[in-house]
């Protein structure tokens, strides 16, 4: 293709995504990405029980081998409501993370990716075409970096000087040579705030991220116990986090987004603990259904919701918790466990025993166990 139609091509295609309510689109020529970063990154072991990144890698580092013959990926960014207040200093609260709180932005984001494609095809009749939303083997975040969307911060998410990183990411894979934008420049300067605001230290150096200790993989991918550690840093946070983000400079002030269906529903604003721990695995789906949430399932969930009861230091808790004791997922009911051993009353407690001696999971019954043992050997606090 001559330049002139090249570049006139490139401008139809960002003023057309820009129409659709894309916040920002850049373009990038799609060689092979970072093998060192990707690789060594999988060699700590930082992905966890994320075993597809690594399943995948070779993929996510060639997008040729994703779409034979990709010359070009678009990149697109679509910010998302941000400013609603989180209710982290209420312990009888749940917070449940910001892009969470609407509608699954999967849907969202595919429709509009959707009609940009069509847009695109009735142009380029045969192009070879594939998009992802966060859900392929495509480094999201790289190619938006090289395409000039975003640098990548700190925390590891992609920021932007307008639109902070309150923002989806989606690609585009186009086997046709365009315009390319140039890559962002790094804006973090020598701010540490993300990494010094972070509760869990997941964030282990600058642009380094261990998703075993991020909240957002604790409370949503990790599908097992939650390291018993990192139970009282995640707070009152039954869904993701935001910490990183709420503290970054770029962030504040940034203009709100106003795409209706990834508004804040009314009851993922601020939910009573003792609410969520009473759903039901029929009400959790109807409840979140169409929502980032349900990716956590029921039982993740409601995991979750234990181990914020058992930080809250709220003993009128201890019945839901108890009722979560007998549930009947043996995760749920360590977690329970647990949490009643954090509210220390010595009903907690003795709904512990109770459930000890009649426990039938081994696995269960040892954690409880050992839960009773520490709590004999160190008494103190229980009334």
């Amino acid at each position: 293709m001559e330049p002139n139609r090249r570049a006139q091509l490139t401008l139809r295609i960002k003023k057309r995504a820009r129409q659709l309510g894309f916040h920002a689109v850049g373009v990038s020529p799609s060689d092979p990405g970072p093998d060192d970063k990707l690789r060594v990154w999988l060699e700590l072991g930082f992905q966890g029980s994320m075993t597809y990144l690594e399943r995948q890698a070779e993929k996510r580092l060639d997008p040729g081998k994703v779409l034979p013959g990709v010359r070009s990926m678009i990149c697109v960014a679509l910010a998302y409501p941000h400013s609603q207040p989180l209710p982290y200093d209420d312990p009888n609260r749940g917070v449940i993370s910001r892009y969470a709180s609407g509608d699954d932005y999967h849907s969202v984001m595919g429709a509009l990716m959707t009609s940009l494609l069509e847009s695109i095809r009735e142009e380029l009749p045969g192009v070879g075409t594939r998009f992802y939303v966060d859900s392929g083997p495509v480094m999201d975040k790289y190619w938006a970096a090289r395409a000039g969307i975003g640098w990548l911060g700190k925390h590891t998410n992609i920021l932007d000087r307008k639109l902070g990183s309150w923002f989806f990411l989606g690609e585009i894979l186009l086997d046709l040579e365009l315009d390319y934008d140039e890559p962002a420049l790094d804006h973090c300067g020598s701010c540490t705030r993300c990494i010094d605001a972070c509760p869990t230290d997941a964030i282990v150096e600058p642009y380094l991220l261990d998703s075993r200790r991020c909240i957002s993989y604790l409370t949503i991918e990790l599908k097992q116990d939650i390291p018993e550690d990192l139970r009282e840093p995640m707070g009152n946070l039954v869904f993701g986090c935001d910490i990183c983000q709420d503290v970054c400079p770029w962030n504040h002030p940034v203009p709100d987004s106003s795409v209706p269906d990834l508004e804040p529903r009314p009851v993922n604003r601020s939910p009573e603990l003792w609410e969520l721990a009473q759903l039901s695995p029929d009400e959790f789906r109807e409840r979140f259904s169409g929502s980032p949430v349900k990716r956590a399932k029921w039982r993740g969930f409601v995991r979750n919701v234990a181990v914020a009861m058992g930080n809250s230091g709220k003993p009128g808790l201890a019945p839901e918790l108890t009722n979560l004791l007998n549930s009947e997922d043996p995760m749920v009911r360590r977690h329970a466990g647990w949490a009643l051993k954090q509210l220390g009353t010595r009903e907690a407690l003795d709904a512990v025993r109770r459930r000890c001696s009649r426990e039938p999971d081994s696995e269960t019954r040892a954690t409880l166990r050992e839960l009773l043992d520490d709590e004999a050997a160190d008494p103190a606090g229980v009334s």
